[in-house]
């Protein structure tokens, strides 16, 4: 099997059928709160901006079924790009990650408030006034490449605090973003340094290894015991032994994909450390170098068109 190419990954999860889900309570589709009635936050757990990263569907599946109540504030479940989820075809796995566009490059407010239209950007305006009520967002996401979980925590320091507190995965990446567009976890208030208002987003491995639903589940009753929530009994059947300590990269370049030619050197899969001058790859007549010794590579990607994100280079804090 080739680690080049991601659709070769075998598939080894179910994909539920969600539609039991889509009569939620919250005037959006495939969402749906639940209020203590008690003073606290609002917190959101997020699953499917990307419409073939099913983990996060089984976690939230297992939420509901195991009927979780907050003990505290507000809870909000729910599924983003349910037409591209609805679309999967497991001959061509990859093709579902949407219908016309990324929708983790669409959440800044001009795009928002623009003419233009797309599945993707549509379903993002009718989630918008429920994300502009939440308080604290865990985005559930998963990866091309079987590649250790990490937590992509942005680039202000109050998410990598968050995530530090949460305690896992072992990885938290500290990045700048993506050049195509800006993402749901860095929308309004999460992404403003001034706002209490914060969200993480966790990768949870390969999009349909087995691990990955694991990880899931375990993170989404972590982030609910973590906001007081949930009680350590409700919790604890779930959750998976925490890692030793984590570690943080700090993500310092976002290669950009500038031609169509782009090429990786080796079959990168991510989180590989480089030496200074190590080849990249090439894009078009340009090579790409790691910048410096420790060069730690973060979700290299086989999307290679022209202004995408090719792989984010950073190192680790001591």
């Amino acid at each position: 099997m080739s680690a080049t190419d991601p659709n070769k990954y075998p598939i080894e999860l179910p994909f539920p059928d969600i539609t039991r889900y889509r009569n939620g309570n919250t005037g959006v589709d495939f969402y749906s709160s639940f209020d203590s009635g008690t003073a606290g936050p609002h917190v959101m757990i997020n699953a499917l901006v990307h419409g073939n990263e099913v983990c996060g569907v089984i976690a939230l599946e297992h939420l509901f079924e195991a009927d979780i109540r907050p003990k505290r504030g507000k809870l909000t479940l729910g599924f983003s790009n349910t037409t591209a989820y609805q679309s999967f075809d497991p001959s061509d796995p990859m093709a579902s990650r949407f219908v016309d566009e990324d929708m983790n490059r669409v959440w800044d407010i001009t795009t928002l408030e623009g003419d233009r239209t797309s599945c993707e950007l549509d379903r993002a305006r009718q989630m918008r006034p429920l994300i502009d009520t939440v308080d604290f967002l865990f985005d559930v996401h998963s990866m091309q490449h079987k590649t250790d979980p990490v937590i992509v925590a942005g680039p202000l320091e109050k998410s990598v605090v968050m995530s530090k507190q949460l305690g896992t995965p072992e990885i938290i990446v500290a990045d700048t973003g993506h050049a195509a567009g800006r993402r749901l976890r860095d929308y309004g208030g999460f992404g403003d340094p001034a706002s209490d208002r914060t969200a993480v987003l966790i990768e949870c491995g390969q999009h349909w290894e087995a691990a990955a639903a694991s990880v899931a589940i375990d993170s989404v009753y972590r982030w609910l015991l973590f906001h007081q929530m949930i009680d350590v009994d409700t919790a604890a059947p779930n959750l998976a032994p925490m890692p030793p300590a984590q570690r943080v990269v700090r993500v310092e370049t976002p290669v950009t994909v500038e031609t169509d030619q782009f090429e990786f050197a080796q079959p990168f899969t991510g989180l590989e450390v480089l030496a200074k001058g190590d080849l990249i790859g090439t894009d078009g007549d340009r090579e790409v170098r790691a910048p410096h010794d420790g060069c730690v590579l973060i979700m290299p990607s086989r999307r290679l068109t022209p202004g995408a994100t090719a792989v984010r280079l950073g190192r680790y804090e001591d």
